[in-house]
Order: C-alpha cells, then structure tokens, then sequence
C-alpha cells in the first residue's frame, strides 16, 4: 500500500468530486453528498482516492444504489454492506467509491470524522502518521488499525 502526500493527488481528487457530484445530483436530487475521506482533509496523506459520501432516505437505499450503478459502479463485495449502508467502487478506472448510507443510521458519521479532522491539524497529523506506518500492510491490516483510530476519533 503506497501512500500520497495532499499536494500529490487532492486537486485531482476535488475536481473529480464536483464531476461526480453533478452525476450524482441529476440522478438522486433529493441526496445528501459530501466528499469525505482523506481527500477531503487539507493536508491528510492518502492512497489517492475519492469517496463520496450519498446519503438518501433508508427506504431509497437499494434503489439508490441501482441507479448510482449507472454511472460505472459496482458494489464493493469485500467490505461491510447491510440495509443502510452500501459502498460502490468504480469500473471506469476513476479510483472513486460511493458510500451509500441511510441518512440518520449509524453509519451516518463519516462526515463527523472529516469535520473533526479538519478542525483539528494534530489529529490530522496523527491519522497521516499512521497511516503511512501502515505503508506494506495487506488492505485487511490497514482497514483494522485505521477502524480503530476512527471510533477513538468518534468517541
């Protein structure tokens, strides 16, 4: 797993945003979307991709994801996925995933991470040097050490 400094891949990463974001709004206009992850962090190292968070009404969720689905996205298969909470990642070679999340579930909290990084550079800094201890991890190891700095962020 290689890792990428914020000048190395977030402009990119924004400008891919606000393309999606227009998709993403022509087809579900009454969607909450919001760049989330390490992109969407000033100056958070990153692996150099894009999530996007599109929250919708828990009883829209499967048939939100069909439509997403459209854009050149497949559901993630080996990542956590129950009835308000779905990840679809990219088949046209954008490094771009899609969290689909009930709004008010309690996977509703990845914007609360991002907004308690970017108030706070030393907890950035904290999620940047571990991140890139985790520089050779297999994806499993690095997913378990990040999971568990999120919830102590999340308290």
């Amino acid at each position: 797993m290689k890792f990428y400094k914020a000048s190395e891949y977030q402009a990119r990463c924004e400008a891919l945003y606000r393309k999606y974001e227009l998709k993403i709004t022509a087809l579900l206009p009454d969607a909450v979307i919001e760049h989330i992850g390490a992109s969407s962090i000033p100056n958070a190292v990153s692996k150099g991709d894009l999530d996007i968070l599109v929250g919708v009404d828990g009883n829209k969720l499967e048939q939100s994801i069909e439509v997403l689905s459209t854009l050149g996205f497949n559901k993630k298969l080996d990542t956590l996925r129950t009835s308000e909470l779905c990840m679809l990642e990219s088949t046209s070679g954008d490094d771009v995933a899609f969290q689909i999340v009930a709004i008010g579930s309690q996977f509703d909290v990845f914007v609360e991470f991002r907004d308690k990084l970017c108030a706070n550079p030393a907890l950035v800094q904290k999620y940047n040097e571990l991140k890139v201890s985790c520089t050779g991890f297999t994806h499993e190891a690095y997913r378990r050490k990040k999971s568990a700095f999120i919830e102590l962020v999340l308290g």
